[in-house]
């Protein structure tokens, strides 16, 4: 069973024991605007908590997607490498960025619930 969580610089991470998809939200994707292109992180790196861990290039401006919580890049998603609309498209379901093995459980669980980031957006949840 899936848990979604937040961050406050608009990543999602969708935990599933110790993995988690990463992605950012649509929140986001409206802010950067038309995404052109994607650096993601290299299978196997291993990352901490804050570390810039992907770049979004849109139209107009560079976005950092910062590493939701400790842990090891498992895959990037190929499709949104190919295809960076996607995450425009779909920034929460198909758009996904990259998988990671999650280093501390603790980390993801302190990570906000879907009621604590629509309060952080000031909209209700």
């Amino acid at each position: 069973m899936s848990e979604r969580r937040y961050t406050a610089s608009h990543e999602w991470v969708e935990l599933e024991n110790q993995e988690a998809l990463v992605g950012i939200t649509d929140f986001a994707q409206r802010r950067l605007g038309d995404i052109v292109f994607l650096v993601l992180p290299p299978p196997g790196v291993q990352l901490r908590q804050g570390d810039e861990a992907a770049t979004i290039e849109t139209v107009q401006s560079t976005g950092i997607v910062k590493m939701p919580v400790d842990g090891t890049i498992l895959a990037v998603n190929a499709d949104v490498e190919d295809d960076p609309v996607l995450v425009n498209e779909s920034p929460e379901r198909r758009g996904w960025l990259f998988r990671v093995r999650i280093a501390h459980a603790e980390e993801a669980r302190a990570l906000l619930d879907a009621g604590q980031y629509h309060a952080l957006l000031g909209c209700p949840g």
